[in-house]
């Protein structure tokens, strides 16, 4: 099988030839290139470049056309912090006062110069594999996003107690939403990756969620014109499987805090899990622990298809080793061959 046909396959809840791997490699194309993470993603061909040169040396099953989470920012007019050794940042929140929200417009896609670049090197490997890898595009949630605009405090203000500005602002978002990624689906992306930590109970009551974040992943992912995977990026995900499901999405990334494996029977032929390796401890892993951890997870997760082995944040951190994704892939071929050996 190819990597599209092995991804379809585990999502359809069947087993293909082995457990698909997606390492989630962002910035971290930067360092396989030797360059600033500024420059690397100044440049859509050197993101492009990056994503083939590590799909080849980590055996990766997917192209990742993220760059970082404030480039949303970036496109409403706000600031962005590059860093060394790690994702940029979004800078001071521009949205000041609840009260500003009525004077903010839905950014155009054509205008930002910063997401041009993404759907410059989503048409750039689109035309390098075609068919055969899943482009992953991602957009960050109409519901999430406030975070970043406005600072988790004020939005928390927001979301409880100003109900008309929180619709209101809910109505940019969305519209902006489905804008970007229906330009990345259009550019080649196979699928877009919904990031909403918000829908994790971790974060908010599932209550809250269901209230407003829910309904908002309903309309919004109704009209994204390609499938979607929804991702809580570290977000505890078992007590919302099922709500999830309900918006939509074909896929559900999930936090290494939660059990595979009664995540594995509550999402059983509902809805494909991808997940769930600890990128932080990762750091500090050698080839033994690697394995150790890939090996279980394929393990409980992987009998009868629906899982798809990576992170469980949604990148790969700059300070992990090579050699740990190296092993990744190594195990994967060894323990992730169908049918899975349990013992």
């Amino acid at each position: 099988m190819n990597s599209m046909e092995r991804v379809m396959t585990a999502i359809g809840h069947k087993e293909p030839d082995r457990v698909p791997l997606f390492h989630m490699l962002s910035c971290y194309g930067a360092k396989e290139l030797g360059v600033s993470i500024k420059e690397y993603f100044s440049k859509p061909e050197l993101v492009a470049e990056a994503q083939l040169k590590m799909r080849d040396k980590y055996s990766n099953d997917c192209f990742y056309t993220f760059f970082y989470a404030p480039i949303e920012i970036e496109a409403f007019g706000g600031e962005v912090v590059f860093v060394e050794d790690g994702p940029p940042n979004s800078g001071e929140p521009f949205i000041k006062s609840i009260e500003h929200i009525k004077n903010i417009e839905t950014p155009q896609i054509n205008e930002s110069r910063q997401l041009k670049r993404v759907l410059q090197a989503t048409e750039s490997l689109k035309k390098s594999v075609g068919d055969e890898v899943p482009i992953i595009g991602v957009v960050m949630s109409p519901f999430s996003l406030p975070v970043m605009q406005m600072g988790f405090e004020k939005y928390l203000e927001l979301l409880y107690f100003r109900k008309d500005e929180f619709n209101q602002l809910m109505r940019i978002n969305e519209e902006f939403c489905v804008a970007w990624a229906n330009a990345q689906i259009e550019a080649g992306a196979t699928a877009i990756c919904y990031f909403d930590p918000l829908a994790s109970p971790a974060m908010i009551e599932r209550k809250k969620y269901l209230e407003t974040g829910h309904k908002v992943a309903g309309r919004t992912l109704s009209r994204i014109q390609g499938a979607t995977a929804t991702h809580i990026a570290s977000g505890i995900g078992l007590h919302v499987v099922d709500d999830i499901v309900e918006t939509g999405s074909a896929v559900l990334g999930i936090s290494a805090q939660d059990d595979i494996q009664e995540l594995k029977e509550k999402a059983d032929k509902k809805i494909c899990l991808l997940g769930n390796l600890n990128g932080i401890d990762m750091v500090n892993w050698d080839r033994i622990k690697t394995r150790e951890e890939v090996k279980r997870l394929i393990q409980k997760a992987a009998p009868g298809g629906g899982f798809i082995l990576s992170d469980n944040h949604g990148e790969i951190p700059w300070q992990v080793s090579e050699d740990v994704l190296l092993e990744i892939a190594e195990t994967v071929k060894e323990y992730g061959t169908y049918p899975i050996q349990t013992v």
